[in-house]
């Protein structure tokens, strides 16, 4: 027989009685029969499991538990062999720290009602304390126990570990304490409160960052029971002060350690961006998770190294205890809410609930529930294009645009098309009608929004007809010269003929101020600073603003050409105006337009009509984007204009960098060769500019390059 045989003997040969005295003796009396629980694996976290299976003999049960101790300081390594810590525990202390890992209950019983000199918080090798040690191995009854003793301390620490571990009847036995009478506990963070009896404050006790609060560990790991609990305790996570806050706290903080200060507060992020706080402690989940994933946004472009580059990709969130290290994730994790939120919907009296937000608000005269849409607006001013595209919204943006257009949505493209010829035909009497019947069954059917879009598309349509055909008349080119004067008869001033409204340009005038009049109850309704962050709404305004402005300019220069003419009926009574000599101001009047000033008001009229036309023309963008296949088409140039504005910006300072290189180089030769080519910094730029396009200097300027 081996050695190693012999040894196994030797250990078997020892007769029953002897060893369950052994038994009895090690662990408080307690009879082996009774104990079944017998720990032999050790789980992925770090903690051992149960193995409830009954052992038949005393001997076996002896062999298995010298089995488990070797295994376990096997498993431990050298630290738990040469620490100082493990190596000043007592024999009793050992005991109970194993008995409390093991959940053996009597054991426990036993120790904490006759030992009179036990520490109850002793710790092991890993500063674990025993009742740590129960918690983290769930052992419910041990936890009780425990929690019964007066002197307890690091009872934080295993609420921490309890809601990590997802433990709900531990963290409910713990929260019992009398320790959480308050609330004050389950709403500060270690660092914040400083009680050296309930939390570990060195790095060997707990794993757990010191400004991580109870309810915020819940949030991270999607408890919702447990923070359900914490939020009937009064728990709430504080949400951290604006970035750039220069309160006393803040400075303090961001003194003392600027990482742990920007770690508290990406962590108190977290929490508040979890669904399950989310859903648990809002009134209105919806509308908390836009605004909290529009201020993380603008968190991930101020801290740039919370940002994750790669975040706009397709990737799944991360809901466990795993960190979401960057506020972007944290965005998208409450733009994913609020769709799941939405995908949860069964009826259109649900759908609606959501859209439309808090349904208590007061309703305009004549206002229906389903036009606020308070919530798309929101989502559509925050960028969550997944709540707007959703089918759950879709089909009820769909609903309520064919609203009191019964049938019209099965009808096919020709029939649409037809009404909507239709309505862009007989717009002034469907706006007469309307005006006098606002509450008839015309008026509901023009107050759905197709049509009130087909009536706006058309009248703007109708309006851009106006200033081309105002400007026909020239298409053929002009009968009049700069140079030349034409009157209809001998005593008027050319200025009276040429500064008169035509009846086009009255209607010009109409339609604008109807617009100018649409524009100002939007800007009533939404406030001056939701109008002014729709760049459509600054194009719309600033186009009208120019009309009125050109209409204006040209109203002074009539009034002028107006009065100039009352002075020759009144004071020439000559026939002809080229017989008589006029004062200054008034033959000024008389001139051909080559001679106006600069700062005739007719000439700075007609150069704000002309780029008020290029702006109404370029107002027509704004409806493409309801077309299938323009509005891709038209989001897609924009990105490119941007990219190209990028190119140009590098381009520039390459073109800038050689332009200053040339000059210097040949700036000595000014005034020694006929070609001035980069002899200064105008012909520089001149020379490389044309250069680019193939162009030699002495084609444009005289430089050859």
């Amino acid at each position: 027989m081996s050695a190693k045989g012999r040894k196994y003997q030797r250990r078997i040969s020892s007769s029953e009685a002897e060893n369950e005295q052994d038994w009895k003796e090690e662990n408080g009396g307690v009879d082996a029969h009774n104990l079944k629980s017998v720990k032999t694996v050790r789980d992925s976290s770090g903690y051992y499991q149960y193995n409830m299976t009954p052992a038949d003999n005393p001997t076996q049960r002896r062999l298995t538990m010298l089995r488990e101790k070797g295994r376990r300081q096997a498993v431990r390594g050298p630290a738990f062999m040469f620490n100082n810590r493990g190596a000043s525990l007592t024999p009793e202390e050992e005991r109970f720290l194993d008995a409390a890992e093991y959940g053996n209950i009597p054991v426990v019983r036993k120790m904490l009602e006759e030992s009179r000199t036990l520490n109850v918080n002793c710790v092991d090798y890993m500063g674990q304390s025993a009742l740590q040690l129960a918690v983290g191995n769930e052992h419910l009854e041990v936890t009780e126990l425990l929690l019964k003793r007066d002197n307890l301390a690091r009872i934080g620490d295993a609420l921490l570990l309890a809601i990590s571990k997802g433990y709900v009847r531990i963290v409910e036995a713990i929260l019992n304490h009398p320790s959480f009478v308050t609330s004050e506990r389950l709403t500060q963070s270690p660092c914040e409160l400083q009680d050296d009896d309930f939390y570990s404050y060195d790095e060997d006790g707990t794993r757990f960052s010191p400004d991580i609060t109870p309810v915020i560990l819940a949030a991270h790991c999607q408890k919702y029971e447990v923070v359900h609990m914490l939020l009937m305790k009064g728990a709430r996570i504080e949400r951290p002060h604006d970035y750039f806050c220069k309160c006393g706290e803040c400075t303090e903080k961001q003194r003392k350690d600027s990482f742990s200060h920007s770690r508290s507060r990406i962590n108190a992020y977290r929490g508040l961006a979890s669904p399950a706080y989310l859903s648990l402690s809002s009134e209105d989940p919806v509308l908390t998770a836009l605004e909290l994933s529009n201020e993380l946004a603008k968190l991930a472009n101020i801290e740039k190294e919370f940002k994750d580059k790669k975040s706009h990709k397709k990737e799944a969130v991360q809901l466990s205890c795993f960190p979401l290290n960057d506020y972007r994730k944290l965005s998208m994790q409450c733009k994913d809410f609020v769709v799941g939120v939405l995908d949860l919907c069964r009826d259109t009296e649900e759908v609606e609930a959501i859209l439309n937000g808090d349904v208590s608000a007061e309703l305009e005269e004549g206002q229906h529930l389903r036009s606020l849409l308070s919530r798309v607006k929101l989502a559509i001013k925050y960028e969550v294009k997944k709540f707007v595209a959703h089918p759950n919204c879709q089909q009820q943006l769909l609903t309520i645009w064919y609203e009191n257009l019964s049938g019209l949505r099965e009808q096919t493209i020709a029939v649409k098309c037809l009404v909507v010829l239709v309505v862009a035909l007989g717009l002034p009497l469907l706006a007469v009608g309307y005006w006098f019947a606002p509450c008839s069954r015309l008026g509901k059917v023009l107050r759905s929004p197709f049509m009130k879009f087909v009536a706006h598309a058309a009248s703007f349509i109708i309006f851009l007809c106006l200033l081309v055909f105002n400007a026909s008349d020239r298409f053929e080119g002009i009968s009049t010269l700069p140079n030349v004067t034409v009157t209809d008869y001998p005593t008027q001033i050319f200025r009276v003929k040429t500064t008169r409204f035509s009846w086009t340009e009255m209607l010009i005038m109409v339609w604008v101020a109807g617009m100018m009049w649409s524009e100002c109850k939007e800007l009533w309704t939404e406030g001056p600073r939701e109008y002014i962050l729709q760049l459509w709404n600054l194009l719309d305004f600033g186009m009208l603003s120019i009309f009125i402005a050109a209409f204006t300019a040209r109203f002074l220069a009539f009034l002028q050409a107006t009065k100039a003419q009352q002075y020759v009926d009144e004071k020439i009574h000559a026939s002809d105006l080229s017989m008589v000599t006029l004062p200054p101001d008034i033959e000024y009047f008389t001139y051909a337009r080559d001679k106006w000033l600069p700062s005739d008001p007719q000439l700075i009229s007609e150069g704000l009509y002309a780029i008020a036309v290029v702006l109404s023309f370029s107002r027509i963008a704004y409806i493409l984007p309801a077309n299938e296949s323009f509005g891709p088409l038209q989001i897609s140039l924009g990105r490119t204009v941007k990219d190209i504005f990028k190119f140009m910006v590098l381009f520039i300072m390459v073109f800038l960098a050689f332009m200053i290189g040339m000059f210097i180089l040949y700036s000595y030769y000014l005034g020694a060769k006929v070609n001035p080519a980069f002899t200064t910094v105008e012909e520089s730029f001149k020379t490389l500019f044309w250069s680019i396009f193939g162009l030699s200097g002495g084609v444009f300027g005289g430089a050859e390059v």
